[in-house]
């Protein structure tokens, strides 16, 4: 005499992941309760979420904001290190492409901003500010030290968008600031063309200065670094305080921008407008000077 075992239904006893019904998912989710497998797990504070689960907390968890709108970012500051790297990649491409050919198309000089020589070429007022002297090594080294110490502080303060945007405005305004306070283009004359992330670096200062003012703290080392760096460009040739002091008065616009906006869900709409208006600015005080000349 026989005895049958009755079979088990395997789909009763044995959970599958609803992600992918053919794996077993012996764990379940502490938030919905449905099984995960291994690639559909996530750590939790205890135990295991599902990622549908996680993605739905991200979704409707509102993202922390600095004290000036920006969003509040852990790890390395990644626009600082960005920056950097494309320096040094344009630096190396200076010495590989012959015939200084990158100085050659993205430098920047007084004629380009005029349409009046047939060279109107104003993006070289950003673009020269990834470019260095390549006869001074020092040009680089120290433009990218001075941005590596105030973009960590200043990149998570502000958050990466507001922060590139200041360093971007402010290398704008270094050029702008060249332009002003440089004689015109004499047709005939040899081409005095300006590189490097100075005019950049001291929109850094600027709004470093406007940030630390805003936030109550001590601001005197800070002028001393920048009459220091300011008088080094009035005393060594060749060096553009123009872009330097241009570059200054941008950056500190953009941050009192960033720094004096109310607090509020408009906060970053009038900060993107108060920015806008800054690049109009520099935009209109370019066109007055070369309508001038």
């Amino acid at each position: 005499m026989s005895y049958g075992i009755p079979a088990a239904e395997p789909s009763a006893q044995i959970p599958v992941c609803p992600r992918h019904p053919d794996r077993p998912a012996y764990v379940r989710c502490q938030r919905c309760g449905r099984p995960a497998c291994p690639d559909c797990q996530r750590a939790a504070a205890v135990g295991f979420q599902c990622v549908d689960c996680v993605n739905e907390t991200k979704r409707t968890t509102p993202d922390v904001k600095t004290v000036y709108g920006g969003t509040v970012t852990t790890g390395k500051p990644v626009v600082t290190y960005t920056l950097i790297a494309l320096c040094a990649l344009v630096f190396v491409f200076q010495w590989l492409i012959p015939n200084d050919g990158i100085y050659q198309n993205l430098a920047f000089a007084t004629v380009y901003a005029s349409p009046e020589y047939g060279v109107f070429e104003p993006w070289r007022m950003v673009t020269s500010a990834f470019l260095h002297s390549q006869g001074f090594i020092l040009h680089i080294v120290l433009n990218m030290y001075m941005l590596w110490m105030f973009g960590q502080a200043l990149e998570p303060l502000l958050g990466r968008i507001r922060f590139l945007a200041v360093y971007l405005l402010s290398a704008l305004g270094g050029s702008v600031g060249y332009l002003l306070l440089t004689p015109a283009y004499v047709p005939g004359q040899p081409l005095s063309g300006v590189v490097g992330a100075s005019g950049a670096i001291f929109g850094l200062f600027g709004a470093m200065l406007v940030v630390q003012r805003r936030r109550g703290g001590d601001t005197r080392q800070l002028w001393v670094l920048i009459i220091i760096n300011g008088v080094i460009g009035f005393v060594v040739p060749s060096i553009a305080w123009q872009a330097h002091l241009g570059g200054a008065v941008t950056g500190a616009l953009c941050a009192a921008v960033l720094a004096y906006t109310p607090r509020g869900p408009r906060q970053g709409l009038l900060q993107a407008g108060g920015l806008v208006l800054v690049l109009v600015l520099l935009i209109a005080v370019s066109a007055l000077r070369v309508a001038s000349t």
